[in-house]
């Protein structure tokens, strides 16, 4: 199966800082730890070994083993959960929401690219055991971006009204939405399969949490995928010394905002901005931000507040009503795993970035941060097309205007490039500035207008030529922008639209392992895999 790769920074979806960290440019470096290349993992290793303790190790299988109940593991999952035990077990972690079946493709990509790298890991250093973490995101409350998921082209949608941490949503509702998708993917072997699957995760479990863990577990266990549930009180316990300093010190604001500054003093987006406290408080379909004022604590939007001394015993007695936010979770979760490395998108990193300082001042080891693969697939006849089209890889990722006006220039009989003419007139304004400069200067301002007006006249001659000739080449025109939408919808990459069965409906089986054998978690490359 041919596949090719092209830099992130030539596709145009990546962002500077991503495309900077990639090429380890020197201004970056003091906002991680160490970049992820197998030689780098031996003084990762020996730094989350003696950092992590065995009393935590032992919490957390305890955990897993609770979590695990009612699931069927594959024996590769229940030996990972084991091995973690063991000091000289290391874990590889990606996240995600809870996506309705999994959402958009990246799912696959993320847990393809943490499974692989523990084999990388394993096979370079061969006394230590590595574990593909999946961490979901069960106490995330933005209902609207994971309640649906995109399928030739329709968005299939999960309505109902409630709030809180969406792990523990119960699943009224998919029935419909079972129904609707049983309609849009018609029959056939892979169809079957799919509604098996979707039927299984969500109609005979109760809760989303349980079911995004089937699912998981039935694409991905073979492979010894460990899914971790943080909203689990042994594992809040474990970080209650955190959350109480959070709660005092306001430890995460204080590291985190000058972070932040400086890598927008270097020209960068800052992805999030904490909070002065970065925590939430969980109860029945609530999960509100804690906020502190005149030595009070109170719950956003509700009557609950506490002393100093109250909140303090109401942690210490219910650790599991706690929930860390979006900068807080990092933390969290290198608490509570033997972690070496986060795999994660772009936005990820982005506010990954600006943790380092935190990680330091609260003496938890900062993992390195990887970028996940990222995959463009083309069908056959999508192959073919390309190759008819004389259109390269890199070009498909242009914005569609500057594709085609592109191509028309290339595939046109008439050479639309006035650059020539534009060169001519200025060298004929240079003899009129020479003239100027013996007369006043008002002669010289109307001697540049009329430069000025020129070239835009050029311009305006250009654009035309070029449009008349679009009109002319329609049909080339429109079999390209056909090619595009089809790979790139909505003018978006496929990864972040398209969900994983349309694919699975094309080639069954063979998609994951096929994924498992080309995506390289180190390569650093964007990928375009020909199916």
């Amino acid at each position: 199966m041919p596949s090719d790769c092209i830099p992130f920074s030539d596709t145009n979806y990546f962002s500077s800082l991503i495309c900077d960290y990639l090429d380890q440019k020197s201004e970056l470096q003091p906002f991680y730890n160490r970049f992820p290349e197998l030689e780098n993992f031996k003084d990762q290793i020996k730094e989350k070994q003696h950092s992590f303790s065995n009393e935590h190790r032992k919490v957390l299988v305890q955990a897993l083993r609770k979590q695990y109940k009612g699931v069927d593991p594959s024996d590769l999952t229940s030996q990972n959960i084991e091995s973690l035990d063991k000091p000289t077990t290391f874990t590889i972690v990606t996240g995600h929401q809870l996506n309705l079946f999994t959402g958009p493709l990246y799912f696959l990509y993320k847990i393809i690219s943490t499974i692989n790298l523990t084999k990388d890991l394993k096979e370079k250093y061969p006394e230590y055991d590595f574990v593909p973490i999946y961490w979901m995101a069960t106490e995330d409350h933005d209902f609207e971006e994971i309640n649906y998921f995109n399928l030739f082209g329709k968005k299939i949608q999960w309505n109902r009204n409630d709030g809180g941490a969406v792990g523990v949503f119960d699943t009224e509702g998919l029935d419909k939405v079972f129904e609707i998708f049983s309609l849009e993917i018609g029959a056939g072997r892979n169809a079957e399969y799919l509604k098996s699957l979707f039927k299984e995760a969500y109609l005979q479990h109760n809760h989303l949490a349980e079911a995004t863990r089937y699912l998981a577990n039935e694409l991905f266990g073979e492979y010894g995928l460990v899914i971790v549930d943080g909203d689990d009180r042994k594992l809040k316990k474990l970080f209650t010394p955190f959350v109480e300093r959070e709660l005092t010190n306001q430890v995460a604001y204080t590291k985190v905002i000058p972070k932040a500054e400086k890598l927008e003093a270097q020209g960068y987006k800052v992805q999030v901005n904490p909070r002065e406290i970065n925590l939430f408080y969980l109860a029945d379909g609530l999960r509100e931000r804690i906020i502190e004022k005149e030595e009070k604590y109170f719950v956003n939007e509700t009557d609950i507040s506490w002393s100093k001394s109250e909140i303090l015993k109401e942690l210490s007695e219910h650790p599991e009503r706690f929930s860390p936010n979006v900068m807080m979770r990092p933390l969290y979760q290198e608490v509570i795993l033997p972690n070496l490395c986060y795999i994660g998108g772009g936005g990820e990193l982005a506010y990954w970035l600006e943790l380092k300082d935190y990680f330091e001042t609260v003496d938890v080891p900062f993992p390195m941060l990887l970028l996940r693969n990222s995959v463009l697939i083309q069908t056959k006849k999508q192959a073919e097309k390309i190759e008819k089209l004389n259109v390269s890889d890199t070009e498909l990722f242009l914005k569609q205007h500057e594709l085609i006006n592109r191509k028309v220039r290339r595939i046109s009989n008439i050479n639309i490039d006035f650059d020539p003419q534009r060169k001519h007139l200025k060298e004929q304004f240079k003899a009129m500035y020479v003239l100027a400069e013996q007369t006043d200067v008002t002669f010289n301002n109307a001697v540049k207008a009329q430069e000025i007006k020129q070239l835009k006249g050029l311009d305006v001659l250009e654009k035309r030529l070029l449009k008349a000739q679009r009109r002319k080449l329609s049909d080339h025109v429109k079999r390209l922008t056909t090619l595009q939408n089809e790979l790139f919808p909505n003018q978006s990459l496929q990864e972040r639209n398209t969900n994983f069965a349309e694919f699975y409906l094309e080639y069954g089986d063979d998609l994951i392992p096929t994924l498992m054998k080309h995506l390289d978690p180190l390569k650093g490359e964007f990928l375009i895999l020909k199916y």
